[in-house]
């Protein structure tokens, strides 16, 4: 009986304490009358980010007897159904009946499990005076059926793979920003970056050996092939979602048309039609698996003939399904500086300037002014010099832009061009800088 289990379920959390986590820095709104939903690919560290709000609840006064949390991936809920959840609280206000009258959190763990969750989620909200946080798959949170059936009650916070900065927390190493490091940090910042470079930041794999990092990562992906993008959507070509899946992953920070792919999988004797490969790109972008870069244009004809730059979501997953034995640390620092801005919430496009040049990021806020990024290895080599500098110089003068960022494993300086200063900034400490664009004092106007 439902009843029995969810006394036991609510008991069990009760008496179990709150698991030990690496803190995260990016915060749910916390906003009354708001549904907080976290979401992201799978293993990225959302349920530690759950665990991490109900520990900062405990840590204010808040008494555990008012938190109740339930996690909808137990086997002992499934199957469930959305007419049994009532018991939840139901039992939950019978255990505790001083909690009617009082402010109480509920956390629900991949609640998408149950069909037809966001009526009683809604219901909650309404009638109980509560705050609730989810957790569960993008696709399943963020559908329209689901955003109208909330009525706008909810608000999405993303969940990535732990930044540079907390995979250094993670393992007790300084997350300080680095502006001033003396020659030992810098060392040590440049060692670690490298190594964050290719293990990436998923939880589970910071301090594996690089085997067993690939294993649990290409798992990873087989899970979110299975039950984020056959089960949920009915792909039934799997061999040509497999096939997608590893052009992405093993070519990060590369253009990529679904025509050019069509061609690609005909010529290996595939049969897959276009408009089927466009919707299992769209999956795997609402899995969080990859995410794409549009080029910059008010044009939305030319956003659309042009095509996107592809990027994995953690660089991990890139190493994970790369075809050789070396890295490409170019295009996996590309990616590092993407998933930053995009943590940091910028708008983010690729910019090519009218001579055909290409910077890699133009970045926008509503709190900053447009800002042009380049990430290369080194500009040691002097034809590499000479292409970054030249494609950003001509974006800045094109696009009337103060400034240039390039960011390299450890190269440091300041340019002058004609179109105004280049910053060439080491990633260590580009991505430890503290809150705001830059942060860093040789970029200061």
């Amino acid at each position: 009986m439902i009843e029995v289990l969810a006394v036991r379920l609510i008991g069990d959390f009760q008496e179990r304490p709150l698991p030990a986590v690496t803190r995260r820095e990016v915060s749910p709104s916390g906003l009354p009358g708001k549904i907080d939903v976290l979401i992201g690919m799978r293993r990225s560290g959302k349920s530690w980010r759950m665990a991490q709000a109900m520990g900062d609840l405990l840590a204010a006064g808040v008494p555990k007897t008012r938190l109740l949390h339930v996690n909808f991936d137990d086997e002992r809920l499934q199957p469930l159904r959305a007419s049994d959840l009532h018991h939840l609280p139901e039992t939950f206000f019978r255990l505790f009946p001083e909690n009617k009258a009082q402010r109480c959190h509920f956390f629900f763990d991949e609640i998408q499990n149950v069909p037809g969750w966001e009526s009683f989620i809604r219901r909650m909200l309404d009638t109980e005076n509560v705050q609730i946080m989810l957790t569960g798959s993008s696709a399943k949170m963020l559908s329209r059926e689901i955003a109208t059936t909330l009525r706008g009650r909810s608000l999405a916070t993303e969940i990535f793979p732990f930044s540079f900065r907390e995979a250094l927390r993670h393992r007790a190493l300084d997350d300080t920003p680095a502006e001033a490091a003396g020659s030992a940090r810098r060392a040590r910042l440049s060692h670690e970056l490298r190594a964050y470079l290719e293990a990436g930041g998923f939880p589970e794999v910071q301090g594996l050996a690089a085997h067993q990092s690939v294993a649990i990562l290409q798992e990873y992906v087989d899970v979110v092939i299975l039950r984020d993008v056959v089960e949920r959507h009915g792909v039934g070509n799997v061999t040509a979602l497999r096939y997608l899946i590893r052009r992405l992953l093993s070519g990060p920070a590369t253009t990529f048309s679904v025509n050019r792919f069509h061609n690609d999988l005909q010529s290996q004797g595939l049969a897959c039609g276009k408009n089927a490969l466009h919707e299992m790109l769209a999956h795997l972008e609402d899995a969080y698996l990859v995410q794409g870069v549009a080029i910059d244009s008010r044009s939305q004809r030319q956003r659309q003939v042009n095509p996107r730059k592809m990027y994995p979501i953690d660089t991990g997953l890139a190493q994970a399904f790369r075809p050789g034995p070396d890295a490409d640390r170019g295009r996996l620092l590309e990616t590092l500086v993407l998933l930053d801005l995009r943590r940091r919430g910028f708008e983010t496009h690729y910019l090519r300037t009218e001579a055909g040049y290409e910077v890699d990021f133009i970045a926008r806020s509503p709190d900053e002014p447009p800002a042009l990024i380049q990430a290369c290895e080194s500009l040691r080599d002097p034809a590499t010099r000479e292409r970054e500098l030249r494609a950003l110089a001509a974006g800045m003068k094109e696009r009337g832009i103060a400034r240039g960022t390039v960011v390299t494993l450890d190269d440091d300086e300041r340019i002058d061009t004609g179109a105004g200063p280049v910053e060439v900034v080491p990633a260590w400490r580009w991505l430890l800088r503290p809150a705001g664009f830059l942060g860093l004092p040789a970029a200061a106007s």
